[in-house]
């Protein structure tokens, strides 16, 4: 039986439990994740680095799962665009059953091989994308159409499953498997399995951002602002970069287009815009190597 599926003898008497019991019982068994995800740090390192290599080249990332995997790969992927700046194509989810899925049980849709296989084949990807196949029990017969698809492409492919099994080391380039044990409700892999995924998936978006230059220091310079909070954010960045006053940090965001990178780089370098970008463009976005480099 999977491991996925077995019972938690720790919790075979939740309907007995009282409501103090129930809440340390399951914070108890959300500590487990974490401890799973740092076992398995060196083949999450190895698959960012496919990630980033792939980014670099004009590549694209996807995510693939079906339920709550492919809801947190689609969570992940939406994030991108307003905090890394990203475009929308360049880190995608999908799920099994499609947009109904993000907030409809399509539970049938996971066992469609074929599906999976054709949503993968339709984003006519190259040698330069990346594949990360989500499925806790490491069976959705979806994402490992999928995975097929981006092996029969050259894409990179990664699976995180919570499963050792052999569809992740036979199908993908990075295995990555966080063996999280039974779960609290026995089989509902939203608990502990969807935190180690949500884990996972943090650590490799993140991880390739900052590589690709999107963060300076801990701060997320490609932010996009937005709205009134993300405006904020941006001209915070830009003080402490800086050291200017809000105020004036406020008047060069509107000059680099709020853009906080540009308007970094513009004080440092005493340039208008457009010089900023292009110093940018040549460091492949990298502030800290413009700063270095260029700082009068």
């Amino acid at each position: 039986m999977l491991i996925t599926e077995k019972r938690n003898e720790l919790s075979a008497n939740l309907d007995e439990m009282s409501v103090q019991e129930l809440v340390h019982v399951i914070n108890n068994e959300q500590q487990i994740p974490a401890a799973a995800v740092k076992k398995v740090a060196t083949h999450i390192a190895q698959a960012v680095i496919l990630i980033e290599k792939g980014l670099k080249n004009g590549g694209r990332l996807f995510y693939v799962g079906a339920g709550t995997s492919g809801r947190l790969g689609v969570l992940d992927a939406s994030e991108c665009p307003p905090t890394f700046c990203t475009p929308p194509s360049m880190v995608q989810g999908i799920i099994a059953g499609g947009e109904k899925a993000l907030t409809t049980a399509v539970e049938a849709a996971e066992d469609n091989r074929e599906a999976g296989f054709t949503a993968l084949k339709n984003c006519n990807l190259t040698k330069n994308d990346v594949v990360v196949g989500i499925s806790c029990s490491g069976r959705a017969s979806y994402v490992t159409g999928a995975l097929e698809a981006a092996r029969e492409a050259s894409a990179a492919t990664i699976m995180h499953s919570c499963v050792e099994n052999d569809t992740a080391r036979k199908l993908a380039d990075v295995a990555i498997i966080t063996i999280v044990g039974p779960e609290v409700l026995t089989g509902s892999t939203r608990m502990k399995g969807g935190t180690a995924t949500k884990m996972v998936l943090n650590i490799l978006s993140t991880a390739a951002m900052v590589r690709l230059g999107k963060v300076y220091d801990n701060l997320m310079v490609d932010v996009k602002p937005s709205n009134q909070k993300l405006r904020e954010r941006a001209a915070k960045m830009v003080v402490t970069l800086t050291g200017l006053s809000l105020n004036d940090s406020s008047d060069l965001l509107d000059k680099s287009h709020w853009k906080v990178k540009t308007a970094v780089v513009m004080h440092f370098c005493s340039i208008p815009c457009e010089e900023a970008e292009t110093l940018l463009e040549k460091e492949k976005g990298k502030l800290r190597a413009v700063i270095s480099k260029y700082k009068v």
